[in-house]
């Protein structure tokens, strides 16, 4: 019987002996590897960095870079707040600093109970609802802090509905 753990490194296996002969191949090799884990572990740096014959700082360096790639496992909802200068003109900034202080983290981090994943994002195209929050797949426009509260209670009874 395999661990997940075992079964983790066998699906980054697959998806690194599946791209590693293509052009450019760091890049899919690391989207793959998120969109069938949900992140990307410390551990498959070393194996993208040999089979790419690239140093663990160059592919650490890449997976830094962008903002998408995560490093831990993601709570069980992820919870992204626009950053765009409409939702900044709306109140967007004080949205932020209410969902950490709420939550009890940073963005890019996920809550102690893994319930929740807070992350940033660059316009939702929805800016005349704005500030606005993406709740998995769900856009809500117009989010006060008090409707945020209502968005994570729901998250944590598992009933959201889109407000």
């Amino acid at each position: 019987m395999t661990t997940q753990f075992e079964q983790s490194l066998q699906q980054v296996t697959e998806v690194i002996t599946g791209l590693q002969d293509k052009p450019g191949a760091l890049l899919p090799i690391l989207h793959g590897i998120q969109d069938r884990l949900g992140y990307i572990p410390a551990e498959a740096v070393t194996m993208i960095a040999e089979a790419l014959n690239q140093s663990n700082a160059e592919i650490h360096g890449v997976i830094s870079f962008y903002h998408q790639f995560r490093t831990t496992a993601p709570g069980k909802h992820t919870v992204q707040i626009c950053r765009a200068e409409a939702c900044q003109s709306m109140g967007s900034r004080q949205l932020e600093a209410h969902a950490k202080e709420t939550l009890g983290v940073d963005f890019h981090q996920t809550t102690e109970d893994r319930t929740v994943s807070l992350e940033a994002v660059y316009c939702l195209g929805n800016c005349a609802c704005a500030p606005s929050v993406r709740v998995n797949d769900d856009i809500v426009g117009r989010v006060t802090p008090e409707k945020f509260d209502q968005l994570v209670e729901q998250l944590k009874s598992q009933k959201l509905e889109v407000l």
